[in-house]
């Protein structure tokens, strides 16, 4: 029982909660978010949000880039800081078409904001690929 009340820092623990919360955050973004504006493109992207005056299909686009590729990148461990920057703006565009209505039924997208935030403050962790690759010895 001390265990499960204990405060202290498990490093183990740390880099698995890390690997989830990338895992997850991708993992759930890309199906319904990415891969369905991908396959929809042709049919939505003259009704999609005008971001910043960017045009439909430009702001979907960008969306799909985000919601898709970016995530993906999470899902690996790679670029990982880098690829949460999209997701966060993705997802504050999000809610703000959605008159920062936070707790209605889009209640999703500040859910992901709060993943990328938390995924851009701490990091990759031990295992993905930008600590692999951080760790490899360097030629000379």
């Amino acid at each position: 029982m001390k265990r499960f009340m204990t405060t202290g820092y498990n490093a183990s623990s740390f880099q698995l909660a890390t690997l989830m919360l990338r895992l997850g955050a991708g993992v759930l973004m890309i199906p319904t978010y990415g891969y369905g504006k991908w396959v929809n493109f042709a049919a939505k992207n003259g009704s999609f949000y005008d971001f910043m005056g960017l045009g439909g299909p430009v702001s979907m686009g960008l969306a799909i880039f985000a919601e898709l590729f970016c995530s993906a990148l999470l899902v690996l461990g790679l670029f990982t800081r880098l690829a949460t920057m999209p997701l966060i703006v993705a997802m504050l565009v999000v809610i703000s078409v959605h008159d920062w209505q936070l707790f209605d039924k889009h209640e999703l997208a500040p859910a992901f904001l709060t993943m990328h935030l938390a995924i851009l403050l701490l990091g990759p962790g031990r295992y993905s690929l930008d600590a692999w690759i951080a760790g490899r010895p360097k030629h000379r």
